[in-house]
């Protein structure tokens, strides 16, 4: 009986060992697959806000599609797992179940030949399903978006993730190093102590943040086409003045960017010279300028004049 025990543990022992070993052998294989993706992104910015209804999204698609208009390589996540709209803001309609390259790497959908977009919402079956997922599944959902995705050579990937500070943009902060935050909010007061509490969380989790982005700050006349100030202004720049963080521009309101949103045909990112419009593309160009698309170059350290440097050692 003692033999039959002895060798009964003996091997329930090598089969839980075997198991740890092959759960580590997995995450060492994914984290050498997301070291690898994001060695080919220049700039990654996560667009998030403290509360929701500020335009958090709207500001995301825009700020990705304005960027592929200009001629650069840009990527859109989008890890609002719960309410992600991204593809319908963008009208894009592709494969459910998307076919696998090659490498095993899933291609992202197409927008334009410089704007790749991925979501949860175009892997669903029934795209108004309920995602009823806990933290664990979240966190490894965003970070398959980053290792099994075939995003290329980038110049930009722009995170769209939900209100808040919770798993998501915690996950965002711990899978992606050096993510850059643009923390968007309106110039209620409301928003602002929400938007405080992203500003610090940034600081916490150590993520540098490009700007503030005030939104819906005025109400665009579609008669006379001029801004009326119907809620109060300037709370974004306040807060901005407050945290000492660039300010990257108010965008005010427009009854065409709710109608576009619903059409799947972006509006601030379009041409025109409506005040939105024009607004927006002020915002674009001071984060364009804050991450160049172009790496900085590496300066390597000068060899000393004294001799070889190992004799030094």
């Amino acid at each position: 009986m003692a033999d039959s025990c002895g060798s009964s543990c003996s091997s329930s022992a090598k089969s839980s060992c075997s198991t740890k070993e092959a759960q580590q052998a997995a995450a060492a294989q994914q984290q050498n697959a997301i070291t690898m993706s994001l060695g080919k992104i220049k700039n990654k910015i996560l667009v998030m806000s403290g509360k929701g209804g500020v335009g958090k999204s709207t500001v995301a698609v825009n700020l990705a599609l304005a960027l592929a208009n200009r001629g650069h390589k840009v990527g859109l996540m989008d890890v609002d797992l719960h309410g992600p709209d991204v593809i319908r803001m963008l009208n894009l309609k592709g494969n459910l179940t998307p076919p696998q390259s090659k490498n095993s790497l899933i291609p992202p959908l197409e927008y334009s030949d410089n704007l790749k977009v991925v979501s949860l919402e175009y892997m669903m079956k029934d795209r108004d399903e309920a995602v009823i997922w806990r933290g664990p599944l979240k966190i490894q959902a965003i970070r398959q978006f980053v290792s099994d995705m075939d995003w290329g050579e980038l110049d930009y990937l722009v995170i769209d993730a939900p209100p808040g500070t919770g798993d998501e943009p915690l996950s965002v902060a711990q899978t992606i190093p050096n993510v850059k935050a643009v923390v968007v909010t309106t110039p209620q007061k409301v928003a602002l102590a929400d938007v405080r509490k992203s500003i610090n969380f940034c600081r916490v989790v150590k993520v540098d943040i490009v700007g503030v982005v005030e939104n819906m700050a005025g109400f665009v006349c579609p008669n006379c086409n001029e801004t009326v100030e119907i809620f109060k202004s300037g709370g974004g720049e306040e807060v901005a003045r407050e945290f000492e963080l660039p300010f990257l521009g108010r965008v005010p309101m427009d009854p065409k960017i709710v109608m576009a949103g619903d059409e799947g045909i972006p509006y601030l990112s379009s041409e025109g010279d409506s005040p939105a419009i024009l607004a927006f593309s002020k915002v674009v160009s001071s984060i364009e300028k804050r991450l160049p698309p172009v790496a900085a170059p590496i300066t390597l350290p000068m060899a000393s004049t004294g001799g070889c440097a190992c004799s030094s050692k």
